[in-house]
């Protein structure tokens, strides 16, 4: 008598292709995962750990047709050096003031109100940036 032909259990004897396919994906997924969580942690890193002198700027008051107050608070590294770049800015956008200001202070954050001279009105005051000189 010959034996009936049956199908054999399913993952008996190894596995799927289906099953070695998504084995696979499963670790390029991970790996990908990883490197981009790497990728994202060391941009991050590299942002806040570059940036030795950084400011903002609190409120800004328009004193005259020929000048504007600015208070700045920069935070820097206590025996480090630093220079922000402030600009007023007149209605439609254009520049009508830029100054740079020194901080050699020897403490970690620093409060000041500063005077910038403009050629007209200044409606809005911008943060170039600040470094570290």
């Amino acid at each position: 008598m010959a034996a009936a032909s049956q199908p054999l259990p399913e993952g008996r004897y190894g596995r799927t292709a289906d099953q070695r396919a998504d084995r696979k994906l499963k670790i390029i997924g991970s790996v990908l995962g990883v490197a981009l969580l790497g990728v994202v942690g060391w941009i991050g890193y590299d942002y806040v750990g570059g940036q030795s002198v950084s400011a903002e700027v609190i409120k800004f008051k328009v004193v005259s047709a020929k000048a504007v107050e600015v208070h700045l608070e920069v935070r820097k590294d206590k025996g480090e050096t630093g220079v922000c770049t402030l600009r007023a800015l007149e209605t439609g956008g254009d520049e009508v003031g830029r100054k740079d200001v020194r901080f050699e202070q020897r403490t970690g954050r620093i409060d000041e109100v500063i005077t910038v001279q403009t050629t007209s009105r200044a409606t809005a005051v911008d943060l170039v940036g600040c470094k570290s000189v």
